[in-house]
């Protein structure tokens, strides 16, 4: 994997083969920040990596100025990698060990960004749990996404707060937000 852009363009990233991880394509990557760019400056905003894995993502928002970064992974040999490559490249991400539905049952830190890579296996029910914790639990910012990447397979447009998907060879990233209701509450 490499960084697409920004102040590490062009590094390459590479996670030991033991990790239990499936790296965001570059091109579904590239794809993605060219919407964010559009929507975000990035050194304005807060993200949340959920299932981060390698921590590719954030390790892209890194490069493009943000600074206020959390990763959470239940796999101590992947934080250890973010730990490890965030320190190399001078980045500015947390870590967080701990199983992903625990950590959004009990957070009370809000992003503006919320980015969640599960494994594309997840049953429909257990994709359901992420947005439905995020917004219970107000998590997002009033500005903010969350964005759920999985398999073109999958299909959880029907989940509340949805707003729309986009498809990137196998893989989807479909993108919720707050709705004008949620934001006077």
């Amino acid at each position: 994997m490499r960084i697409i852009s920004g102040e590490f363009k062009g590094r390459k990233i590479t996670a030991p083969k033991k990790l239990p991880i499936r790296p965001t394509t570059d091109m579904a990557k590239e794809s993605l920040f060219n919407i964010l760019n559009n929507l975000y400056y990035f050194d304005a905003i807060s993200v949340l990596e959920l299932f981060a894995g390698s921590g590719n993502i954030s390790y892209e928002f890194a490069s493009r100025g943000t600074e206020n970064i959390t990763c959470v992974d239940q796999n101590f040999g992947c934080i250890k990698f973010i730990n490890e490559t965030a320190e190399s490249f001078e980045m500015n991400i947390q870590t967080i060990k701990s199983d992903v539905f625990k950590f959004l049952e009990l957070s009370k830190t809000k992003a503006t960004i919320i980015f969640a890579d599960p494994p594309y296996d997840f049953s429909v029910e257990a994709f359901s749990k992420i947005p439905e914790l995020v917004f219970k639990n107000n998590l997002l910012e009033a500005n903010g996404l969350l964005i759920v990447e999985h398999s073109k397979h999958t299909d959880i447009s029907h989940l509340e707060n949805y707003s729309h998907s986009k498809s990137y060879g196998g893989n989807m990233f479909s993108f919720y937000k707050l709705t004008s209701s949620d934001e006077e509450e």
